[in-house]
């Protein structure tokens, strides 16, 4: 039996993997010219879409009969990102000026999105309601620093801008790090971590979902600290927040604990996730800490800070990620490698 039309091509998540010597092949353009057909004219995209699932002509057709529509463009769930990411590659290996030409508008589209104290939107044009907060959630807004970091700095495959953009992106890149150094959270005197998003006025820990209550993000923080820590020459308000960082998640580790993936047919999943006594255990994290007491909390969809895992409805426990080994690398590699750099 022969592959179905949509066997015979890659994935988005693929397509993004290959080494750069594929990004001048046929496929490759084929699935840029989609991402061009996806973006929309302020710049942006929607996110959550195959980029290279092969469209028909109709198709193509209703997707462009959106590019007007502004609602959803969005840097959530590595959006807009990550179709910059790719176009670059394609461009560095084809030279074909459409490529440029969009990339350069999604540029554009990032910059005009930053709010003017340096944070940046889940969503813009702006979505009313938590989409509003400065977001660093899913790495949204580290994601974006990262990238106009290449563009600012010229580094292929992100060589594309002008000198105006260069700086721009170098502009928004200071703000966006005052931004940083604002947010982190304060208890009791003390720098912490940050919270995955913060109000884009007052900059206090901000609610998102009724699962994501304002809290210590034990996942968010660690990307946040990655990029202080990525910085030439930092300064010493840079280095004092991610000395406060590290120390508080050495005192944060949940030490001799495990999560196992227990096997039950009779659960939707067929499995449920347990966490369980483990002597000697890499440490974990949790997703979210208490802005009090600074103790893990599990929130399920009810909204209720909960003390275990355990305690919250299956379908969150199974559907989220509320423990990990999220500071591992940072703590045990990352951090001890900079600090001797400093």
């Amino acid at each position: 039996m022969g592959q179905t039309q949509d066997e015979e091509h890659m994935s988005w998540r693929t397509a993004q993997r290959q080494d750069q010597e594929w990004f001048g092949s046929g496929e490759a353009q084929r699935i840029a010219d989609n991402v061009l057909i996806y973006q929309h004219e302020n710049g942006g995209w929607y996110k959550n879409i195959d980029m290279a699932s092969p469209l028909s002509q109709s198709e193509k057709e209703g997707v462009r009969a959106e590019k007007d529509s502004d609602k959803g463009t969005t840097i959530d769930n590595g959006a807009t990102i990550s179709q910059l990411e790719y176009l670059a590659k394609v461009y560095r290996a084809t030279q074909e000026e459409k490529y440029k030409v969009a990339f350069l508008k999604g540029i554009d589209y990032l910059l005009e999105a930053q709010y003017e104290n340096g944070g940046w939107p889940q969503y813009y044009p702006i979505r009313k309601g938590y989409y509003q907060h400065i977001t660093y959630n899913d790495n949204a807004m580290i994601g974006v620093m990262r990238l106009l970091r290449e563009v600012a700095e010229g580094k292929a495959p992100y060589d594309l801008a002008d000198a105006k953009r260069m700086a721009a992106a170098k502009g928004a890149l200071d703000k966006g790090l005052e931004i940083i150094l604002a947010t982190q959270v304060k208890i009791d005197g003390q720098l912490t971590i940050w919270c995955a998003q913060h109000d884009e006025v007052s900059l206090a820990p901000a609610k998102a979902r009724a699962y994501e209550l304002p809290s210590l993000s034990g996942s968010e923080s660690v990307n946040i600290v990655r990029y202080l820590m990525q910085l030439p020459d930092p300064s010493p308000e840079v280095v004092t927040a991610v000395e406060h960082a590290i120390a508080w998640f050495e005192d944060h580790k949940i030490e001799n604990k495990s999560i196992k993936k227990i096997k039950d047919p009779s659960l939707a999943k067929g499995y449920d996730l347990v966490v369980v006594d483990q002597p000697g255990a890499s440490p974990l994290w949790a997703r979210f800490y208490d802005l009090e007491t600074q103790q893990p909390i599990y929130i399920g969809r009810d909204g209720i800070k909960r003390a275990q895992l355990k305690d919250i409805e299956y379908e969150r426990r199974v559907g989220y990620s509320y423990l990990g080994n999220y500071a591992k690398g940072l703590l045990e590699e990352e951090y001890p490698r900079w600090k001797e750099g400093l």
